[in-house]
């Protein structure tokens, strides 16, 4: 099974840029399709962006289209969200998930196996 640690969050102002990081470990990562969710206080979590096991093929949530990108790197077994022109409404708590094989779909997080522990970001 695959083990997945975040880092990169924290605070930053409306417009800034964040761009987190997700180590894998413990498997054959590029069997995983790999994907980025968030959940802010009392909202149930919500599926950012998700990259397929090869990196060719991506998928965004409408509210983050045009301004994240995901992209994994398979040799370092790594995973990336770059942010750009963050808003307050970005806020939550960031999560990196896999599942083995073909990629679940963004709105199902419940069909998502691995999940990471999570790091924070804020937009003020």
């Amino acid at each position: 099974d695959v083990q997945l640690v975040e880092s990169g969050g924290g605070s930053v102002q409306a417009g800034g840029s964040l761009r987190l990081s997700c180590a894998a470990s413990g498997d054959i990562y590029s069997d995983y399709c790999v994907g980025w969710f968030r959940q802010a206080p009392s909202k149930e979590r919500e599926g950012v962006a998700r990259i397929s096991r090869g990196g060719a093929g991506t998928k965004y949530a409408d509210s983050v289209q045009g301004r994240f990108s995901i992209s994994r790197d398979n040799v370092k077994n790594t995973l990336l969200l770059q942010m750009d022109d963050l808003k307050p409404e970005d806020t939550a708590m960031y999560y990196c998930a896999a599942d083995r094989g073909v990629c679940p779909q963004l709105s199902r997080p419940e069909d998502w196996i691995y999940w990471g522990q999570g790091t924070q970001v804020t937009v003020s």
